[in-house]
């Protein structure tokens, strides 16, 4: 059975992931069952695109259609409380504190926020405490979060500037770090929430709704493309890698 790290890097278009110069960023999809052209939600804004990466759901099922939260008016179960039920242990690593909200605290078995406003090189940060736990807790599921390519790269200079490429290149160092220290038997997922054009996002233009989604463990065969791929259906993936069953409101389907 497999666990699972997911590592999102929020508003990393997959032209920047294949434009930012890092090595392993042009290997890994080839190591991978992958999507560079798997489609997000509207609105493509980074907490409901969340909510519903987490809920398999639509922005208009779950209700979130902005960067603040609100209780969901006819709650589903997110992928890390479907997982708590199971006696998964879970943990969250991010660098922006508004997703605190996407599960129950208690769910977790650990969680961490270095936020990004006031914290310079906290993708980096947060990167070494999520190897850390990993290397000392073996997690089933673990969620990284690195911010700075929406925040620092697209909303400050612009998306496919020289600027974003640099910190979407930053990125690739994260990724290519957790790689290294994973123990056997784990499968890494790589997406964004939404891409970016100019410096905003959030229409239903392909720059903004175009995410790249890449599967690299055990269950998927190397350098392969899939069709037809969107956010929600990554819970659904996740929850089947840990032979956990699908809460049935949920729309994605499992890509394994």
């Amino acid at each position: 059975m497999n666990k699972v790290i997911l590592i999102l890097v929020d508003g990393m278009r997959p032209d920047g992931q294949r434009a930012c110069g890092h090595p392993f960023a042009d290997r890994f999809p080839t190591l991978s069952a992958h999507a560079l052209d798997a489609q997000t939600v509207m609105p493509s804004v980074t907490l409901p695109c969340h909510m519903s990466l987490f809920h398999s759901v639509d922005p208009d099922r779950h209700g979130i259609l902005s960067n603040t939260y609100v209780p969901q008016v006819r709650p589903i179960v997110g992928l890390v409380d479907q997982l708590a039920k199971y006696d998964k242990k879970c943990a969250f690593f991010y660098t922006w504190e508004e997703l605190r909200d996407l599960t129950r605290p208690d769910h977790l078995h650990t969680s961490m926020c270095i936020n990004l406003h006031r914290n310079d090189g906290a993708d980096a940060k947060i990167t070494d405490a999520a190897i850390d736990y990993i290397r000392r807790e073996e997690p089933d599921f673990l969620f990284l979060y690195l911010g700075e390519t929406d925040e620092v790269g697209g909303h400050s200079q612009g998306w496919m500037s020289e600027g974003y490429l640099k910190v979407v290149h930053d990125a690739w160092v994260c990724i290519e770090r957790v790689y290294n220290a994973l123990p056997e038997g784990y499968t890494l997922i790589t997406t964004a929430d939404h891409g970016g054009h100019d410096r905003s996002h959030g229409s239903d233009r392909p720059e903004d709704m175009t995410i790249p989604i890449c599967l690299c463990g055990p269950a998927f065969a190397p350098d392969t493309a899939l069709d037809g791929v969107t956010i929600k259906d990554i819970a659904p993936t996740v929850a089947a890698l840990l032979g956990v069953p699908p809460v049935k409101e949920w729309e994605g389907r499992a890509l394994v």
